[in-house]
């Protein structure tokens, strides 16, 4: 018998690739048949193929650009060291400034929810009286707007920062530069979500003319402020990935904080006051995880040949990236996504608005979805499986320069987390980083819906994957 009936003697055992169509097929015959799930690198588009190409020609210099980007990451130290009015420490920020989420964007392209918490924010500094005239005003020209990201800043949701609003101050005692949050509002009508009414304005009254005030007094007690790297780190062995379960991170701030408070030289009533503000949040220590990451990496942008980003970040209309080795201002945007998940009663998809919030910076430090396998709760509220969540983190490998045993995922034999997410690998593997988060309603003023997990727009690191190949390999693709 010749070979090739000896082959056609035998039984098939089949690798499938592609058309999962023929797999379908051949199992209906009983046919043993193995499904790879293969593509081709960059989607087949020629462009960014040429790109990659040209990149992978100084494959060694961008290794150790990325290297080093990692370690910056690693080896940041991020400490709450005082609160102040953002006008007093936010680099840049003036009376007529208002900072916002995401990517730049005025005020006629706003999002409802940004819009809702642009009204509030000129209400509560005293510009406007009332919805219509802050609407007016908004318009008018007179308001300035500018992204968070690009003064030092983070904001959740909305993020609307405004001149007398107060900041966390989050030094990175390591590198020597500070990030800047405002303070969680809790849930129900808040401003983050577009709500202005006049219980959310007296609760952010309460926060400058009571709180802030409070935690001042309380943190000028510390030593060196409040080592928020290690609550972290710690938090992440207790079930919270610090984007959307914060339980565990709050309760050891307020058990780090409390002495303080208790030590301060407080009236009873303001001491009652803040301690209780504290306990029943338990998303507040989310607007200390953000600047933590934020001010780490800030640290890392601008080095050379890193194909790293150090930005992800949405504004309810679109989706932004920076890269460390571009400008600072430098961002690469993409239509912000629709979150897939689980919505509060009474509401359905249509209700909610697009992606939208600077948290996703927790994500682009590791954090969130990409530790979602060591806080299998956080399924109860975005929706899925405890199997779908640890499959999540394991992903993120794929597209990460490195691991950071800093923060270790309990679920994955303490693994470190997947940190670094290198542009080039994005755009070979086709796989883009997991973000958990929750959903705005899409009118101003309503609230959160719901939440879920949503993906980068692809555009976003086409583009960048274009710019990295000018700028590191010097080509002209066209």
């Amino acid at each position: 018998m010749s070979k090739i009936n000896e082959l056609f003697a035998e039984e098939l055992k089949v690798i499938n690739i592609g058309n999962p169509n023929f797999k379908e097929d051949l199992m209906a015959q009983e046919v043993e048949v193995v499904d790879l799930d293969w593509q081709p690198p960059a989607g087949g588009k020629t462009e960014l193929i040429e790109a990659l190409d040209s990149l992978s020609e100084h494959q060694t210099e961008i290794s150790e650009a990325n290297q080093k980007v990692v370690e910056i990451l690693k080896t940041s130290q991020a400490r709450l060291v005082d609160i102040d009015q953002a006008i007093d420490v936010v680099p840049g920020m003036k009376k007529n400034l208002i900072l916002h989420a995401g990517p730049p964007i005025e005020w006629e392209e706003m999002c409802g929810p940004m819009e809702g918490a642009v009204i509030g924010a000129l209400i509560y500094e005293g510009l406007a009286e009332d919805e219509e005239s802050a609407r007016k005003l908004a318009a008018s020209g007179e308001i300035e707007f500018a992204p968070c990201h690009e003064h030092s800043a983070v904001g959740p949701m909305a993020g609307v920062m405004s001149a007398s609003m107060p900041v966390h101050i989050i030094e990175n005692s390591k590198y020597g530069n500070k990030a800047y949050c405002t303070v969680n509002e809790g849930l129900g009508k808040v401003l983050r979500y577009g709500a202005f009414s006049e219980e959310v304005i007296e609760r952010l009254k309460f926060i400058e003319e009571t709180y802030a005030p409070a935690l001042k007094k309380a943190l000028a007690l510390t030593d060196q402020g409040v080592d928020l790297k290690t609550i972290i780190s710690q938090a992440l062995h207790m079930g919270d990935e610090c984007h959307n379960r914060n339980k565990a991170s709050t309760s050891l701030f307020f058990r780090e904080i409390t002495s303080y408070f208790l030590e301060a030289d407080l009236e009873n009533s303001v001491l009652e006051e803040s301690l209780k503000f504290i306990k029943e949040n338990d998303h507040y220590f989310l607007n200390l995880s953000m600047p933590t990451c934020k001010v780490a990496l800030d640290a890392a942008h601008g080095v050379e040949n890193s194909t790293l980003v150090t930005t992800m970040a949405r504004n309810g209309v679109e989706f932004g990236l920076r890269i460390s080795s571009l400008e600072p201002n430098q961002w690469f945007t993409g239509p912000a996504q629709m979150v897939k998940g689980l919505l509060f009663p009474g509401y359905t998809e249509e209700d909610a608005s697009p992606d939208i919030g600077d948290s996703t910076i927790t994500e682009t430090m590791g954090l969130g979805g990409f530790v979602m396998g060591g806080a299998p709760a956080i399924v109860q509220f975005v929706g899925g499986t405890v199997d779908d969540a640890i499959n999540y983190s394991k992903e993120m490998y794929e597209i990460t320069e490195g691991e950071n045993n800093n923060f270790s995922i309990p679920n994955l034999n303490f693994r470190g987390s997947a940190i670094g997410i290198d542009v080039m690998k994005v755009i070979e593997s086709g796989r883009l980083p997991i973000i958990n988060t929750g959903m705005a309603h899409k009118v101003a003023g309503v609230g959160q819906v719901g939440a879920g997990i949503v993906n980068p727009p692809v555009e976003c690191f086409e583009k960048a994957i274009v710019a990295l190949s000018q700028k590191i390999a010097g080509s002209e693709i066209e």
